[in-house]
């Protein structure tokens, strides 16, 4: 079979979407390559299809327990039973069934982590594997030099001289990320596939606010008024609570998700908001990596994000049917010092890290070296990785580098709310995009922004009560 004759039979489609094709046939050659689209464009196709022409498992490097669950599941509506992750939702006796049974499996899902230990590794090496995939891998450059560094430690993996290709995938990476990913992943000569990453459908608005109480109104007035599904990202989980609860009372079907929730609570939340059961969900940004619901219709930030790539992959979630999508900003002057309290907080200073590394010397363990130098877990496993591979000297030289990469993604982010032009053009140029074609509903800055459909209808809303007075009944009845 040829992949036109998979991609019908098995996927159900007639044709390729833009770059599939081009990256499917580099990685069928033994390429190692990239590729970087836009969230919804189908990038999982890019290593699902090409595992059906190559013999051997396919290993999925993934970086949340939900986004493997997702694809997880996404396989398996396909038919494909030869799928497994390897994850703490497994309980150990599942856990060590999928490990003695590991070579029967085409698709293997692994965390960073879970790859980096010793036993994985033995079984690894046993196959014959077709091809790695790190998915999502802008976390390589986001989170691996702080409070995931085992993203950094696969280089251990995959710098052997005879070792199969390897695919990443991304939605969003600029120049400095790419090179990242080629750098720690140890890519060779890769082949590279960008497409766009601009959303058209997608409208930008920023909405200057006087305080934290002024956004809570605002969006609480937004949601009784306007249509969902939506997200609404906040940047703590005391606060995705807070807000839920407020919403809550207004007779909105919403729920609060973060990393404090256990982990079958999370899966529950998440499955509720794709079958429609909840309209709305208060989320930090443990909540939309690899969520398949394509009518999500507005994406709304309390809060500013870290990085512009942050905040376009987390606008990126809503729209992807096509249909228009609305992606609200709120801004309050007091936004930048609390966003830069939260980045700054786990990176340790140049007193801290002599003083962790004279305990080390003193032969104290480095938990408790960390604690008595007043390390957030996040610094300590940071330090923890720099000291196995640089002197005292090189690690406080890659702290600072770190210091002045979030210091730039900061100042970006301060430069888009403060910006007067145009604010996807604003976000495109960060990643070296230029705005092809500007349309009417474009942002909040350069046309006369129409939400009109955006506001619900007679119907809707006696619908919408409805269901919130079923609901009331339900909770005061059981």
């Amino acid at each position: 079979m040829n992949t036109h004759e998979i991609l019908r039979q098995r996927f159900g489609y007639e044709a390729f979407r833009p770059g599939q094709e081009e990256v499917i046939r580099h990685i069928l050659s033994g390429r190692d390559a990239i590729a970087i689209f836009p969230t919804g464009m189908g990038k999982s196709l890019c290593y699902q299809l090409p595992a059906y022409l190559l013999n051997g498992p396919v290993i999925v490097i993934s970086p949340l327990v939900a986004l493997m669950e997702d694809q997880v599941a996404n396989l398996r509506k396909h038919k494909e039973k030869r799928v497994v992750a390897i994850n703490s939702f497994l309980s150990k006796q599942e856990k060590d069934l999928a490990l003695q049974t590991i070579d029967r499996y085409k698709f293997i899902f692994l965390s960073p982590e879970m790859l980096m230990q010793d036993g994985i590794q033995k079984l690894i090496q046993q196959l014959h594997i077709a091809f790695f995939v790190v998915d999502e891998a802008h976390c390589i450059s986001e989170w691996g030099f702080d409070f995931r560094p085992d993203y950094l430690r696969l280089k251990e993996v995959f710098s052997e001289k005879e070792r199969p290709p390897i695919l990443a995938l991304t939605a969003t990476a600029n120049e400095k990320v790419t090179t990242d990913i080629t750098s720690y992943l140890q890519l060779r000569s890769p082949f590279i596939e960008r497409q766009p990453i601009d959303r058209p459908a997608i409208s930008y608005s920023l909405l200057h606010m006087e305080n934290h109480h002024a956004k809570t109104e605002w969006i609480a007035n937004r949601l009784i008024t306007t249509v969902g599904p939506g997200i609404i990202y906040v940047a703590s989980r005391k606060r995705a609570d807070e807000l839920a609860a407020i919403i809550h009372q207004k007779g909105i079907r919403v729920a609060s998700y973060h990393g404090g929730k256990e982990q079958d609570e999370r899966s529950i939340i998440q499955e509720q908001f794709v079958q429609g059961e909840l309209d709305w969900i208060c989320a930090t940004n443990a909540f939309g990596m690899g969520i398949h619901k394509d009518d999500i219709r507005q994406i709304i930030h309390e809060h500013l994000p870290a990085t512009p790539s942050a905040y376009i992959q987390e606008v990126g979630r809503a729209g992807r049917d096509g249909k228009k999508s609305s992606a609200t900003l709120l801004y309050s002057e007091r936004d930048i010092q609390k966003l830069k309290f939260i980045v700054y907080e786990d990176l340790p200073d140049d007193q801290q890290i002599r003083y962790y590394y004279s305990l080390l010397q003193s032969g104290i363990s480095g938990k408790l070296a960390a604690e008595q130098s007043g390390l957030t877990e996040v610094a300590f496993r940071m330090l923890e990785y720099y000291f196995e591979h640089f002197d005292i000297e090189n690690v406080i030289r890659q702290i600072r580098q770190i210091f002045q990469v979030k210091e730039h993604q900061i100042a970006e982010m301060e430069k888009y709310v403060q910006h007067e032009g145009c604010l996807r053009e604003q976000l495109l140029s960060y990643f070296g995009e230029k705005l092809s074609v500007s349309n009417g509903d474009c942002c909040s800055n350069c046309h006369q922004l129409k939400e009109d459909w955006l506001i619900k209808t007679e119907v809707e809303q006696k619908v919408s009560n409805e269901l919130d007075w079923k609901e009331r009944l339900f909770q005061l009845l059981g």
